[in-house]
C-alpha cells in the first residue's frame, strides 16, 4: 500500500501480522517492528522472507525510504538524513504507531541514529544493524584489503572516492560478493530489489563523507541493541564498538558475530533471529543463550 506522509509524499508499505492478538479473555497489543533498509538506493525487499518470522511477537511494518523502491520520487535536496529521519515520525502519524521498534540496517542505522538524537523519546527501542557513525574509509579499505586482496581493497578505494556508475562496475564485481559468507537465496534477492544507482551515487559523494552521528547518541533514552558482524567490510566490527561506547548507561547493547558480514542475519539467521525475537519480548542480558559464535557486551 501507499502511505501518505505529507501532501506530495507517499511511501510504499508492507505490513505483517496482526497489532492485536486474542489472550484469554482481551485482546493484546504487539509491538511494532518498523524496518528500515539498506541503501541508499535499494528498497525493502532484502528484509523478506526471514522477517516473517518475527511477525508472531511484533505487527512488522516494511517499507521503501523516500524517493527509494515503490516510494514517491523525490528530488534530490529531500535524501537527507534529516528528511528520512523525520519520515519514522510521519510514517508512525500516519499509522497511528506508538512507541515502535525501530530496526535500521546498514544505511537504515545512519537514518535511525539521526532519529534518535532529533526524535529520542519517540521509539520504544531501536536496532542498528551493520551500520557505522561516520566515514572512515580507512577501516573499510583494511577489511576489503583483508577479504579479497588488492583488487578488492582498489575497487572500494575507487569507489568511496569517487562514485559513480563506472567505479561502481568493479565495486560490484569485486567488493559486494565480500558483504556476507552466504549469498542470500542465491542471486534472486538481488534480482527482485529495487535499485536507484542515482540516490547511491549522490549520498555517497556528499552527507556520507561529513556525517558524525556519535555526539547525537548522547540522547539515545531506550534501549539501543547494535548487531554487527566481525567480516563486514562496508561497515566494519569498530565502527559498531564507536556506537555502542557513544550510546550512555545503560541502553546500549553490542552484539557481535564471529562468522558474520554484512547484515548478520544473512550469514547467521537462527543466532540473529533469536537474538531479535528476545530483545523484542524484553531484555538481552549477557547470560542469553544465543548460538556459538555470538558475543553480548
Amino acid at each position: 500500500m501507499r502511505i501518505a506522509i505529507e501532501p506530495q509524499v507517499h511511501l510504499y508499505v508492507d505490513i505483517e501480522g496482526c497489532g492485536l492478538v486474542p489472550d484469554g479473555p482481551s485482546m493484546r497489543e504487539k509491538p511494532t517492528l518498523l524496518l528500515m533498509h539498506g541503501g541508499p538506493g535499494f528498497d525493502h525487499s532484502s528484509f523478506k522472507p526471514l522477517f516473517s518470522r518475527l511477525a508472531d511477537v511484533a505487527q512488522v511494518v516494511y517499507y521503501d525510504h523516500r524517493g527509494h523502491g515503490r516510494s514517491d520520487r523525490r528530488p534530490a535536496s529531500e535524501w537527507t538524513l534529516d528528511h528520512f529521519a523525520d519520515d519514522i515520525v510521519r510514517l508512525c502519524d500516519a499509522l497511528g504507531i506508538v512507541r515502535p521498534i525501530v530496526l535500521g540496517q546498514s544505511f537504515g542505522g545512519f537514518v535511525a541514529q539521526r532519529y534518535l538524537a532529533r526524535h529520542p523519546g519517540h521509539a520504544a527501542k531501536v536496532v542498528l544493524s551493520s551500520t557505522a557513525p561516520n566515514m572512515d574509509l580507512d577501516r573499510k579499505l583494511a577489511m576489503f584489503e583483508r577479504l579479497g586482496g588488492g583488487v578488492a581493497r582498489d575497487a572500494a578505494a575507487a569507489f568511496w572516492t569517487a562514485p559513480g556508475p563506472q567505479t561502481w562496475i568493479a565495486y560490484e564485481r569485486y567488493c559486494r560478493p565480500l558483504y556476507n559468507r552466504v549469498r542470500p537465496q542465491g542471486d534472486d534477492a538481488s534480482r527482485r530489489a529495487l535499485f536507484s544507482p542515482e540516490i547511491l551515487y549522490a549520498w555517497a559523494a556528499g552527507e556520507q563523507r561529513s556525517m558524525n552521528l556519535r555526539p547525537g547518541l548522547a540522547a539515545v533514552q531506550c534501549p539501543v541493541l547494535v548487531l554487527a558482524g566481525e567480516l563486514d567490510p562496508v561497515t566494519p566490527i569498530d565502527d559498531a564498538r564507536d556506537i555502542a561506547a557513544a550510546i550512555p548507561a545503560p541502553w546500549g547493547r553490542l552484539a557481535t558475530f564471529a562468522h558474520a558480514g554484512h547484515g548478520v542475519w544473512r550469514d547467521e539467521p537462527e543466532a540473529a533471529m533469536s537474538i531479535l525475537r528476545e530483545f523484542i519480548c524484553g531484555e538481552i542480558t549477557h547470560e542469553s543463550e544465543i548460538g556459538r559464535g555470538v558475543a553480548i557486551r
